[in-house]
């Protein structure tokens, strides 16, 4: 069982994928993400991740908050706050609980606004169309 001291240290702690860099698989962290590279597969943490603008995400996104400037194609499923850039492009489904869009903003997707986006390990929260 891990500490209060240690779930703080690892929740400041931030994984960066740099430009250039491309990954394919599965991620999982305590920590956070700076994504200015591409991530194909799924990434799932219970922080915030931040896709930069040279960033990409084609896959599986689930984390407690959000803020896109560059590009996200899949699933997107964020228990807090989803801010969109104005240079963001999405597409695909999003549940969120809350949804902030800049003008500009491209958001080609089905999107339910759900309070009861708590648990990122609960699949059963999915299907409730706003």
């Amino acid at each position: 069982m891990k500490s209060n001291k240690a779930n703080e240290i690892l929740g400041n702690s931030q994984n960066r994928i740099a430009k250039g860099t491309t990954i394919k698989g599965d991620i999982n962290s305590e920590a956070g993400f700076r994504i200015d590279g591409e991530v194909i597969g799924t990434l799932t943490t219970p922080a915030k991740v931040v896709i930069g603008k040279d960033g990409k995400i084609d896959g599986t996104l689930e984390c407690s908050n959000a803020d896109i400037e560059g590009a996200f194609s899949g699933n997107l499923k964020v228990s807090g706050l989803l801010s969109l850039k104005s240079s963001a492009h999405i597409e695909g489904d999003v549940v969120t609980n809350k949804l902030a869009v800049e003008p500009g903003a491209t958001f080609n997707a089905s999107c339910s606004m759900n309070s009861g986006v708590k648990s990122l390990n609960d699949n059963g929260q999915q299907g409730k169309s706003a």
